[in-house]
């Protein structure tokens, strides 16, 4: 099991930011739960807005649009896990997440591939995807997989079952990874059950963690709540990852943007947590400012790294585990 040093943790060495104090954490709490109960979220799903309203939040079916207390905020921040198992077919590629104990990952989503042979660029293919899980499979320090590229090669309306063969079958460690929606998931799950052993096996060491990503500014579309509802249902950890750009889909101002952030993070850890009470849940971001000039997102921007640094100490003061992105 691979249990890496923690940052921040009363050793000697290693570095540690905390770009809040702890009043000013307190303050982007307050913050978030005014905009969750008072301005609220679009859920486009009718599963899920049955499921908010059952939990005690107030839905509007017609606007789709809910708003949710701050009680249910916090009960469901206290009732996740503070850390998770993120198994690996090999027990000894096993990863503990949990406050302060960091860990690495690839990045996901490749749409473009150099051919490592004849150096040419194209679209990545299934076979691209296995052998990127290969290369991670290789690395030390990389401590699980994130599917890495898009295979363009199957059909698209199947392309994460595809995906989810090739790299399964091809690493060791554990892997998140998009499956798309709701229907799509079930059956991964199945898949990774066969792997795992059964489906009391799987959720017992779960050798896969979904990720889906909430539409900012405030929105939590279909496949995202078809996601959430599945993974809690199969007692799969699910990263609920904002990808917010400040000055584009959320505020210019960095703390406005971490409010909003904050807030599309927590309302799909209400609806897991409503699913069912004591899922496994990561607090997920890939929250950046947009480049105003060609208006896209400045990954390796100082904006990020900060971004990055805040949601860390925000997951910190939920006591949930984070998972941030970087460069």
């Amino acid at each position: 099991m691979r249990r890496n040093l923690q940052a921040g943790a009363g050793q000697s060495g290693g570095l540690k930011l905390d770009v809040f104090t702890s009043d000013e954490l307190e303050q982007v709490h307050l913050g978030t739960l005014e905009v969750l109960q008072r301005t609220g979220l679009f859920v486009d799903g009718d599963e899920a807005l049955q499921i908010f309203a059952s939990g005690g939040a107030d839905v509007d079916h017609e606007r789709r649009l809910v708003k949710i207390p701050p009680y249910m905020v916090e009960e469901a921040a206290r009732s996740a896990p503070a850390s998770l198992l993120l198994a690996g077919r090999n027990p000894l590629k096993d990863f503990v997440m949990e406050a302060d104990r960091v860990g690495f990952t690839n990045f996901g989503e490749g749409v473009r591939i150099v051919d490592p042979y004849t150096g040419e660029l194209h679209e990545p293919t299934k076979q691209d995807v296995a052998d990127s899980a290969k290369v991670v499979d290789a690395l030390d320090d990389v401590d699980v997989y994130e599917r890495a590229l898009n295979a363009a090669d199957v059909p698209p309306q199947v392309t994460p079952l595809h995906q989810a063969e090739a790299w399964m079958t091809n690493t060791s460690k554990h892997g998140f990874m998009c499956p798309g929606n709701g229907r799509l998931a079930a059956k991964i799950v199945e898949m990774a059950a066969a792997v795992a052993g059964g489906v009391a096996e799987l959720r017992r060491r779960p050798i896969i963690s979904f990720v889906t990503c909430p539409v900012s500014p405030l929105k939590l579309v279909r496949e995202c709540c078809e996601i959430i509802i599945a993974a809690a249902r199969a007692g799969l950890p699910v990263n609920v990852l904002s990808m917010a750009m400040a000055g584009g889909s959320s505020p210019v101002t960095l703390a406005g943007t971490l409010v909003t952030h904050n807030a599309e993070v927590l309302g799909g850890i209400v609806l897991n947590q409503l699913v069912r009470r004591g899922s496994p849940v990561v607090y997920g971001s890939s929250t950046t400012a947009m480049d105003l000039r060609l208006a896209s997102a400045s990954v390796g921007s100082p904006e990020c790294g900060l971004i990055g640094a805040a949601v860390a100490q925000m997951a910190r003061f939920y006591l949930l585990p984070s998972w941030v992105a970087g460069a």
